[in-house]
């Protein structure tokens, strides 16, 4: 039986039990929170008084913070790209009858929500320029991006395990920098946000984990090439208006950096948790390859936080044009 065969029974065995990992890991609309929650009600007597405290707030944040929350947004804003590549997996299709394609949407329909009330948000804090926000968000769904995982689940759930991790860690670390600002109201809402990307990460490191007990060898090299290869972030091809298809993604990694929003540690530190998380150093009945991938796995962490280290990050102005007046 072809590769491509197993990985698409080892997707059905699971998708049986779609139903228990929806009700497990995801809530349903009418319980979760919305962004109406945590935004000024346009409706409401103190509307244009709640905005202006969000615009006075917006003034203690440096232009670093708002270029990362600019690059989160842009990011969760990017979702029908994520739910057309996780639907082109072996064993997802649109049949209705297909667990997987109930998971991939009620999934999406979750991270919806995140776009949503950053944007607002955004657009609230009259501290950025959301023309040039909205064609950047344009570009990356248009472009597309390529993450090297074809239509394999296995590598596919290793990058979402990664992702949501790192989506966790960004938002949770733009919380704690709002929090020391007194903007209490952004502190909140990027902390929930935190919070679902925690129980996503949670999920698909529990598909991760059920993998390893069926194919042990194929989902510890499908492990391996994600990491050797790294893992591309979605924000990698952003750009600006009237430009060259050109990625500004290194200066905006720099600045999220700087601002302690998203660093080189943070990586290394998500390749310690996943290999704790699946255990990979018991896992049993590997053939001779995946044994040489798990050595690989285990001395990674190590020989990247050495780099992490070494590398300097530089103090460098960009002018991004989010951040010009219109």
């Amino acid at each position: 039986m072809s590769l491509e065969n197993i990985r698409k029974e080892v997707m059905q065995t699971l998708g049986k039990n779609i139903n228990q990992f929806v009700d497990k890991f995801l809530v349903d609309a009418d319980k979760i929170w919305q962004p109406s929650d945590f935004l000024p009600n346009p409706q409401g007597a103190n509307f244009l008084e709640e905005v202006k405290e969000i615009q006075e707030l917006g003034k203690e944040l440096d232009d670093d913070f708002w270029v990362s929350l600019v690059g989160d947004t842009i990011t969760e804003e990017a979702l029908p790209t994520y739910e057309s590549w996780l639907m082109s997996l072996d064993g997802v299709n649109q049949d209705p009858d297909n667990g997987w394609a109930k998971w991939v949407r009620a999934w999406t329909a979750e991270e919806n929500r995140h776009g949503d009330v950053l944007n607002k948000y955004l657009y609230l804090s009259g501290r950025v320029n959301m023309r040039e926000v909205e064609i950047s968000t344009q570009h990356l769904i248009a472009d597309g991006f390529d993450i090297g995982t074809a239509t394999d689940p296995y590598k596919n759930f290793v990058y979402t395990s990664f992702q949501e991790l790192a989506t966790y860690v960004s938002h949770n670390n733009v919380a704690k920098l709002a929090r020391k600002k007194g903007h209490k109201t952004l502190a909140k809402m990027s902390k929930i946000i935190a919070g679902d990307e925690m129980r996503h990460h949670l999920a698909y490191s529990h598909f991760i984990e059920e993998i390893f007990k069926i194919d042990p060898s194929e989902m510890m090299l499908a492990y391996y090439y994600m990491m050797k290869t790294q893992i591309i972030m979605p924000a990698m091809n952003l750009r600006e208006s009237f430009g060259e298809k050109t990625s500004l993604f290194d200066q905006f990694s720099i600045v999220a950096q700087r601002a302690g929003v998203y660093t080189g540690f943070d990586y290394v530190d998500i390749m310690r948790k996943l290999n704790v998380l699946w255990s990979i150093d018991k896992i049993t009945e590997l053939n001779s390859e995946a044994e040489k991938a798990r050595d690989y796995l285990m001395r990674l962490p190590d020989r990247m936080y050495r780099l992490a280290e070494r590398s300097v990050i530089p103090d460098t102005k960009y002018q991004f044009k989010w951040m010009t007046k219109m």
